[in-house]
């Protein structure tokens, strides 16, 4: 089970698809003190892994001191950054608070299409020297990207290039549209081309050494089935079953991408929220609706949840209309 903390809601970039609306800080996010009784409770309620991210969550001064206060539970701090922040002497603070790893967002191999894309100019360059201080101290690192109409055509290059710089795999992010992502909405591909996409990225997995993985794109567990890849993931879409957000504010979410407020760990302490909250014991009965409620990979794929949100306005247990897959006795949905 791994969790995701929005430290900040502060960031140095104001990229197109940015979930959070990141840029300035909030006036009340949760304070250091706050944020170790949270990480307390994240322990108590069976979590292993902890996401730091935001934001930029090097742009929390207490980063380091959260960080080492996780590891000292036990828990298995990593990092979520763009990677433009980590000079020398921030990979050797990560590296001494306890940092496992990092994931590094890159969107394109065209340094000019990825600083346009985020918002900061020099961001590519910035983003490789963050990922060669890493290097340098030890922490391993993935690279993310978030797969738009017009980078899509670069997937397999950027993932041969994660392969050469020594990332420990590839992630790739789909689309959901949510805070500044639903602007660009109509860049996000569609169903067919979705379907494709994920083809190529499991293909391509049967070329490389490193994982790839597509992620909010749960139906990459079927069509990796049928190719016969063997992959260590069981379920596609981990929302509220092993994997939630909480926000700079405190706020809990299934995912980043569903946008619904669970409770705040300022109110009722998390780990009684993960077990009692009706919205996530709902999602983990897997009482899907539609053609998601009669398919033969319900329970390994389920669905992208805050798509099905996001498009049946409200219903996070509704079908993934993003889905070609039709499985045995799904006529009626056609």
């Amino acid at each position: 089970m791994h969790l995701s903390w929005n430290v900040t809601n502060q960031c140095n970039m104001l990229c197109e698809h940015c979930y959070r609306d990141a840029g300035t800080r909030l006036e009340d996010e949760l304070s250091t003190e706050e944020g170790k009784k949270l990480i307390r409770e994240i322990k108590a309620a069976g979590f292993q892994m902890m996401i730091f991210s935001g934001g930029e969550p090097l742009m929390r001064k207490d980063l380091f001191e959260l960080g080492s206060y996780a590891s000292s539970l036990g828990l298995r701090p990593v990092l979520g950054t763009n990677g433009t922040l980590i000079d020398r002497e921030a990979a050797q603070n990560l590296k001494e608070a306890g940092f496992l790893a990092a994931g590094i967002s890159i969107d394109s191999l065209d340094p000019l299409k990825n600083d346009s894309f985020r918002k900061l100019e020099g961001a590519f360059n910035r983003t490789l020297e963050g990922i060669e201080n890493l290097k340098t101290v030890g922490i391993g690192f993935q690279i993310h990207t978030t797969v738009m109409d017009w980078n899509v055509g670069e997937l397999e290059n950027i993932a041969d290039f994660t392969a050469q710089i020594g990332a420990r795999a590839y992630h790739v992010f789909f689309l959901v549209p949510t805070g500044r992502a639903v602007n660009i909405e109509e860049e996000a591909l569609r169903v067919a081309e979705y379907e494709k996409t994920l083809a190529r990225l499991m293909e391509k997995q049967k070329q490389m050494e490193i994982e790839i993985k597509p992620t909010c794109a749960p139906q990459f567990i079927r069509v990796a089935d049928k190719k016969g890849l063997n992959l260590r993931f069981s379920k596609g879409c981990l929302a509220g079953v092993s994997y939630c957000i909480i926000n700079p504010r405190g706020f809990v979410q299934p995912c980043a991408y569903l946008e619904m407020s669970l409770g705040n760990v300022r109110e009722r302490p998390f780990d009684q929220i993960w077990r009692e909250n009706q919205v996530l014991n709902e999602l983990r009965t897997m009482d899907y609706k539609g053609k998601c409620g009669i398919c033969d990979y319900r329970e390994k794929c389920g669905g992208c949840r805050a798509r099905a949100f996001f498009y049946s306005k409200g219903d996070y247990m509704a079908e993934d209309e993003w889905c070609l897959y039709r499985p045995p006795g799904a006529r009626k949905h056609e």
